[in-house]
């Protein structure tokens, strides 16, 4: 795996926490040269001395992916820094908990900014040394890019979107040897619950589930780098969401309920 990875220039964003910050470690670990990304300057400090620390290569660029201009600039500084871009990790995201007939219009929108078109403007401008250096583009999605999730609907609106996005990349650049990856965990430690949006676009503040008996941020991490290695196409990283990809299209009925019923038993579910 070192042998992969080593000196190869990696951009993860929302790296200042949870999958994006680990994947960040796992890189680095294996040798590559990593570029932190994400809005809160003090962590991806904090989080780049540590892996410098460890005589590991790593810097960071202040990021608010729903900015252009941020994106652009994330991108530029990497090259300036290490020169190119070999893999891009589109993580950086954002949920929300609400049903369609209770939520405000502008989170969806939120979300839409932050997990479609973050992954839009920060792909747009490594593209080209993706594309240069036969590269990997990978998006941090989740299984509710494959099938709509009740009281999640920008979040679920703006995977399908991305998963749109890189499919599509994909094939544009079937000739190029560019390597797309969709990655979808199941449910993982990670700040992302207490950080979603309600119907009014506060924070949940709170999470509906037992964050210790999550997936562990570095478990993802870790599967990140195995699937560019075996250069997967889509991984999905439970059984739940492999089943649902699979029957989706057999028994969507089925797979519906199941969905449903899973959601209604959260705490304070907003399903009547």
């Amino acid at each position: 795996m070192k042998k992969t990875f080593l000196g190869k220039v990696v951009i993860v964003t929302g790296a200042s926490s949870g999958i994006g910050e680990a994947t960040a470690r796992e890189f680095a670990a294996h040798g590559s040269k990593v570029m932190l990304a994400a809005r809160t300057e003090e962590k991806l400090k904090s989080i780049v001395a540590e892996i410098r620390s460890k005589n590991q290569i790593a810097d960071y660029s202040v990021t608010d992916v729903t900015s252009e201009s941020d994106c652009k600039q994330l991108v530029e500084k990497c090259v300036n820094v290490f020169g190119t871009v070999d893999i891009l990790i589109n993580n950086a995201g954002l949920s929300m908990r609400a049903t369609f007939m209770d939520v405000d219009l502008d989170v969806i929108r939120r979300l839409m900014d932050v997990n479609f078109w973050g992954t839009v403007y920060c792909t747009k401008y490594a593209l080209p040394y993706l594309v240069k250096n036969k590269g990997s583009l990978v998006g941090v999605s989740s299984v509710a890019g494959f099938h709509g999730l009740p009281a999640r609907t920008g979040y679920s609106a703006s995977k399908f979107a991305m998963h749109g996005l890189l499919e599509t990349i994909r094939i544009e650049n079937l000739k190029k040897g560019l390597h797309v990856m969709i990655i979808a965990p199941g449910f993982t430690a990670t700040e992302i619950r207490k950080k979603a949006l309600l119907a009014d676009g506060s924070p949940q503040g709170t999470t509906p589930r037992r964050e210790e008996k999550l997936m562990a941020p570095e478990y993802v991490a870790r599967f990140i780098l195995k699937g560019i290695k075996k250069k997967k196409r889509n991984k999905i990283l439970t059984w739940q969401g492999r089943i649902t990809a699979l029957f989706q299209r057999i028994l969507p009925e089925q797979i519906d309920a199941a969905y449903y019923y899973a959601m209604c038993k959260e705490p304070d579910s907003p399903l009547k």
